[in-house]
């Protein structure tokens, strides 16, 4: 779609036409942002601030010459929109759309390329005009997984967000299948949302928001009441959930870069034990949550004396351990090697960290890997039972997969077989054919059987010795 058949050619007459039947979209109501309407769009929602959303567009100047069009490339765009990414023209016009609408927006120089302009397109202080189609928008993803969706209503009035361990005053709202199943002002710590009933989802998404912000997250089961559901709620296993939540207080919790060392090391057996819980329940990544905030303290520290360096050491060996074990649970296995291998860096003999690397790369199928760390196991403990288990268990996995590599390359070779005896029986074929036809200097007739030496046309000199008159 174009806007040449819209607009009248006086560029003069353009900003007029826009005041008359227009609509201002900016909060001051300036006109810098004038919008009209060319096909409306799907009843339902509209773009909120933070949504991906995916456009067609094309900008003219008000004498018709375009400056930039997705459609001539025959690519849309995409952007987050609400988050300064694009010009401001743009924000609001896209925040006005629904999925579907065509729409023109005529902006000011202030809401558009303002005195810079583009020097190789468009002049300084130019106004502009863009025809938008909003194709189509999503929430804000705030896992790889798709876990959880956020979907922002009201901005927040800051730059700064909890962390791990702040303390957080929310309004929440649960609904599950569009039923309210929970409404309440509630006060708790980012990390152990858990402990007031509150889903990891809302949880997670804690350290994103900013204070005064409501925006409405979408839970996979995953990240909200999983498979054990929330009886006390009458919420069933695996069931999807959307939280309207508002951020009303916070309080952060000490940066790293705040304490010192003997403070991180005093809290840290508070933090374990509370990780250490939430293992036993179950709650894994609440877990991992704590875990990783002693990693935080202490990576980076070396400690001023022997004792410092010591607790420094068991603690950090202590914390990728547990985390190992927490991954270990979740089968997200990379991640198990990855701690492992940490805490080998600090400890090259210990055998937890082997014994579970060798867990995590079995379940890899890294059979001979996997077998090295149990032999390894052995070497700092010769009794450790389950360490021979596991290596008999690596053994039998070594033999099948040989056995199966054997039966692989077997048919592989196989068919290569046949594929050469076909084609030495063709070139024979060939042979033949060039033969007789050079010693008896006679044509032969085309051999239309699928074998050379079919029953139904006797062979190739069949053909020719009923043929042939001597």
């Amino acid at each position: 779609m174009t806007t040449d058949q819209d607009l009248p050619l006086d560029s003069q007459a353009i900003p007029a036409r826009f005041v008359s039947k227009g609509i201002d979209i900016t909060t001051k109501k300036d006109q810098g942002v004038m919008k009209v309407v060319k096909r409306k769009g799907q009843d339902g929602d509209r773009p909120m601030i933070g949504d991906k959303v995916t456009v067609h567009y094309t900008g003219k100047l008000l004498t018709g010459q375009t400056f930039d069009s997705s459609r001539e490339r025959k690519e849309s765009f995409s952007f987050n929109v609400g988050k300064g990414q694009v010009l401001k023209a743009w924000d609001m016009g896209v925040l006005s759309m629904q999925r579907g609408e065509v729409c023109l927006l005529l902006c000011k120089p202030e809401y558009a390329y303002g005195c810079a302009g583009n020097p190789d397109k468009i002049p300084s202080n130019s106004v502009v005009i863009f025809e938008m189609e909003l194709l189509n928008f999503e929430g804000e993803l705030l896992t790889d997984d798709r876990g959880i969706m956020r979907r922002i209503k009201v901005k927040g009035d800051s730059f700064i967000s909890p962390n791990d361990g702040a303390s957080v005053q929310v309004h929440l709202e649960g609904r599950c299948d569009g039923q309210l199943f929970d409404s309440r002002d509630v006060s708790f710590t980012v990390g152990e949302g858990e402990d007031s009933g509150i889903p990891l989802g809302v949880d997670r998404a804690m350290d994103k928001m900013q204070k005064g912000e409501c925006c409405v997250l979408h839970l996979q089961p995953k990240y909200g009441f999983g498979a054990e559901g929330r009886p006390e709620f009458k919420i069933g296993p695996d069931k999807e959930l959307e939280y309207e939540v508002t951020l009303k207080d916070f309080q952060r919790a000490k940066e790293s870069w705040e304490m010192d060392l003997n403070e991180k090391l005093d809290l840290a057996p508070g933090v374990k034990h509370k990780g250490n819980q939430y293992f036993k329940d179950g709650h894994f990544y609440q877990a991992i949550v704590q875990y990783h905030r002693i990693i935080s303290w202490l990576e980076m520290e070396c400690g001023s004396g022997i004792e410092q360096h010591k607790r420094i050491k068991e603690c950090l060996v202590m914390a990728h351990l547990n985390l190992a074990m927490c991954f270990l649970k979740l089968k997200e296995f990379s991640q198990v090697i990855d701690n492992c291998n940490k805490v080998i860096e600090i400890d090259e003999t210990n055998e937890k960290a082997l014994y579970r690397r060798g867990e995590a790369r079995l379940l890899r199928n890294e059979f001979s890997l996997a077998m090295a760390d149990f032999q390894r196991v052995l070497q700092v403990s010769p009794q450790n039972r389950a360490a021979r288990s596991q290596i008999s268990i690596c053994q039998s996995k070594i033999k099948e997969h040989d056995e199966l590599d054997k039966r692989t390359y077997a048919n592989m070779f196989q068919k290569f077989a046949e594929r050469d005896a076909k084609r030495k029986e063709h070139e024979l074929l060939l042979l033949v054919r060039s033969y007789i036809y050079g010693h008896f200097r006679i044509s032969i007739p085309h051999c239309r059987c699928s074998h050379p030496f079919d029953n139904k046309n006797m062979g190739i000199t069949g053909n020719i010795w009923t043929n042939h008159k001597v």
